[in-house]
């Protein structure tokens, strides 16, 4: 039994020594989230590194992995899908998927992940609001080059987005833009957004989405970028039309 014990720390000694105790911190962690045992440290480096205004040619950083990741997820949910609801038409399974890989989805997986305390270098840089998000796609494309697609299935769907998470979004409403669009389509309605610049106090720009429904004005919004002012004025021309007619039947917000 001491001989074992000796044994063990003897290994464990080993493996570390081949490491800086930043990397085998590092390491410890990831395999901690992902439950295996990585290979190439070099590439969970790479995922975790910010993109800095350093000249330094060739300086990697996690976007062209969250690029290789973005389509790996992509397909991992989109065959999982197509197994799990083998009822469901092509109208469901694309509104399923688009909710599983939708930014606010993944950026809250991330921050569950705990995935920003992984970063390499973030002192003194401005974190995004995705940056959650990007990370966890970051993570998926280190694995897929890691190991192989089977093994990254099986991670992802184990690890990082379990079933459980997925069910609990076939009821759930992720996108007023999108529930709108799909509402306008099936009435034959025309919904149009007009969305412009404005300057408020102290030369702050915001920006203004008001949501035209045949030629009625029903909602408007203001937010720092058009994209989310246009999702705000959606949200509030949901509320208007919801309480005329039952848009959507036993589905719930997520937030």
């Amino acid at each position: 039994m001491q001989f074992q014990k000796y044994f063990s720390k003897l290994l464990l000694k080993d493996k570390k020594k081949n490491y800086s105790e930043d990397d085998y911190l590092f390491k410890t962690e990831i395999e901690k989230i992902l439950g295996v045992q990585i290979e190439n440290l070099d590439l969970y480096k790479e995922a975790f590194s910010l993109r800095t205004s350093s000249k330094l040619k060739n300086k990697k950083n996690y976007e062209r992995l969250e690029f290789l990741g973005d389509s790996v997820l992509g397909t991992i949910i989109s065959c999982y899908l197509f197994e799990k609801y083998a009822t469901s038409n092509e109208g469901y399974l694309t509104q399923m998927k688009s909710k599983i890989v939708n930014r606010k989805n993944l950026n809250r997986l991330g921050d569950e992940l705990g995935l920003k305390n992984l970063i390499q270098n973030k002192k003194n840089l401005t974190l995004s609001e995705n940056i959650s998000g990007n990370l966890l796609e970051a993570l998926i494309g280190s694995i897929y080059l890691d190991f192989n697609y089977e093994l990254c299935h099986r991670i992802v769907l184990e690890k990082l987005l379990k079933a459980s998470d997925i069910f609990k979004l076939e009821n759930k409403i992720i996108s007023y833009k999108g529930l709108l669009l799909e509402w306008s389509q099936k009435k034959k309605v025309a919904i149009c957004y007009e969305t412009c610049e404005e300057f408020h106090a102290n030369n702050i720009l915001v920006f203004r989405s008001c949501i035209i429904l045949d030629q009625e004005k029903i909602s408007n919004a203001t937010d720092s970028s058009k994209k989310k002012a246009e999702e705000k004025a959606a949200q509030r021309a949901f509320y208007v039309l919801n309480k005329k007619e039952n848009i959507v039947e036993n589905q719930k917000i997520i937030s």
